[in-house]
């Protein structure tokens, strides 16, 4: 993994983040017993030296904090002694660096550990006895070298700029598996108090603000989290400052929270978080706890922490998140309505295996999924879309499988099994489509386009879902792939349903998906 996800071991296991000033002794021998009430009056040098290491620390660990700061020249591990030397390549990096964990004490695997300046200027080794260290050295410079766009000692400026504002700007990148607003306290909480969080789609990506009540919380989490991910090889993290010093939230639901405030109305049609559920969430995303020293948030059951963090939203008594693969829907428009739309809807997002419209509630269907990680990406990007000119509501069923009519019996056609269909996307494991998860987004791509078709073409069939086409874009290099912009998300929708895998002649079926770009 890169060197964004060496961060971890330091600063990431700390639990608190307090301003207590770090106790640095400047007597004349670094390894001499510690006096704890030593003024911090030691010359600066490049070399530091760490104390109070836990006793399994790897020197992985220690590099990693010194990493944020600039380029680490050198280590030697004293293990009998729970201390170590770190050297940086310049003693500007080597100062950023004490100036910064004075204000926050660092942790190594939840233990405060104390940094000091050596009165070495620099570290010989004897490199026969340090080759693990070396080693390890060696291959944290190699990918530091991969990684860093800036040449020179410092891999990140936004490590050593004070910081200006409590509140952090985050988007998520290759956000194949959903990510909500309790999985983004639950990370963010662990660099201190989180006031408030508001999250919104913009630009087709998935954005959040979140507020500390101290900037220094917001500088420490920008430090250890900007780069990494959320979920193994996904949903990456990408952090900077908010101009904004305060957030205004007026409603508690899964969009927005404030903390401080827990007696605010839920708003418009959202469902106010219960109590209870909000306890079983805290239970429930246990699976969040950050694990290794090196892989700092990623968690190897993605699928199992994304339905977690379903449980958290819907908490239903009994049922187990893990593997619930139904979805309830419903306010859904009962006139217009077919399982084969709800198919081509969810399919987005998973391979829907059956559907089933509710005989008594025609307004309302279960669907089936594949597993449940595809039913928390269909819930997580669904919900709250208008379809046939309703805001659909979508959430995870009790029910384990959708049952289908006993044999012989007519239920009109509103149950329908999909099990077999040859138009399911994720069939191969693997799938470039997994790579292709996009909210709905009023941009279509479409592929499998055969050459006689035109751009005009194309324009009149949409145009013919009743929608307007404001934009048409053949890719340069492959005529077979299109985007198409409709004038709203819902025009797109519909689009989508009416038209993926619509025959064009020459045997092509036109496919249809939600796309991240603008025309």
């Amino acid at each position: 993994r890169g060197s964004d996800e060496l961060l971890s071991g330091s600063v990431l296991n700390s639990p608190n983040s307090n301003m207590s000033s770090m106790v640095v002794t400047a007597n004349g021998n670094d390894s001499k017993k510690f006096k704890g009430d030593d003024k911090m009056d030691g010359a600066p040098s490049r070399v530091l030296h760490i104390r109070k290491l836990p006793g399994e620390v790897t020197e992985t660990e220690v590099i990693a904090l010194g990493l944020p700061f600039g380029k680490v020249t050198n280590i030697l591990m004293l293990k009998g002694k729970n201390q170590a030397f770190l050297e940086l390549a310049t003693e500007e990096a080597a100062i950023t660096m004490v100036n910064y964990y004075s204000a926050v004490t660092p942790h190594l695997r939840n233990q405060p550990i104390y940094i000091q300046y050596s009165n070495h200027k620099e570290l010989k080794t004897d490199n026969t006895l340090n080759q693990r260290a070396q080693a390890v050295l060696q291959a944290v410079t190699a990918v530091q070298a991969t990684n860093a766009p800036i040449s020179g000692t410092t891999v990140s400026e936004s490590a050593v700029t004070p910081a200006q504002s409590p509140v952090l700007r985050i988007i998520i990148d290759n956000m194949y598996y959903p990510v909500t607003l309790d999985v983004l306290h639950q990370i963010f909480s662990k660099f201190g108090a989180v006031l408030k969080i508001i999250t919104f789609t913009k630009n087709n990506q998935f954005q959040a603000l979140l507020q500390y009540g101290d900037p220094v919380n917001a500088q420490q989490a920008k430090l250890a989290l900007d780069g990494q991910n959320i979920y193994n090889a996904c949903c990456t993290l990408r952090i900077d400052f908010s101009k904004l010093v305060n957030l205004n939230v007026k409603y508690n639901n899964d969009k927005s929270r404030d903390y401080t405030r827990p007696d605010l109305p839920s708003g418009d049609g959202q469902p106010a978080l219960d109590p209870a559920i909000a306890a079983a969430f805290a239970k429930e995303t246990s699976l969040l706890a950050v694990p290794g020293a090196l892989s700092p948030l990623a968690i190897p059951n993605a699928a199992a922490a994304a339905a977690a963090a379903a449980a958290g939203r819907v908490g239903m008594p009994g049922v187990s998140a893990g593997g619930n693969t139904v979805l309830l829907v419903s306010n859904l428009n009962e006139e217009m309505v077919t399982p084969q739309s709800l198919f081509t809807l969810f399919g987005v997002y998973g391979d829907v295996q059956r559907v089933k419209i509710l005989y008594n509630k025609k307004d309302s269907a279960l669907i089936q999924m594949a597993d449940g990680n595809q039913s928390q990406l269909a819930m997580s990007h669904l919900n709250g879309q208008k379809m046939y000119g309703k805001i659909i509501r979508v959430t995870l069923s009790k029910h384990q499988t959708v049952q289908l009519p006993r044999e012989g019996l007519d239920d009109q056609g509103l149950t329908k099994d999909f099990g077999n269909s040859p138009l399911h996307r994720f069939k191969k494991p693997g799938s470039k489509n997994f790579q292709n998860i996009f909210p709905p987004s009023a941009t279509l791509h479409l592929s499998n386009i055969p050459p006689s078709v035109a751009e005009e073409d194309l324009r009149t069939l949409f145009a013919n879902t009743g929608g307007t086409v404001k934009a048409f874009k053949f890719f340069q290099r492959d005529h077979k792939m299109a985007l198409l912009q409709m004038s709203t998300v819902e025009e797109a929708i519909q689009a989508l349903i009416d038209l993926h895998n619509y025959n064009l002649g020459e045997n092509h079926h036109l496919r249809v998906s939600f796309s991240k770009s603008t025309i």
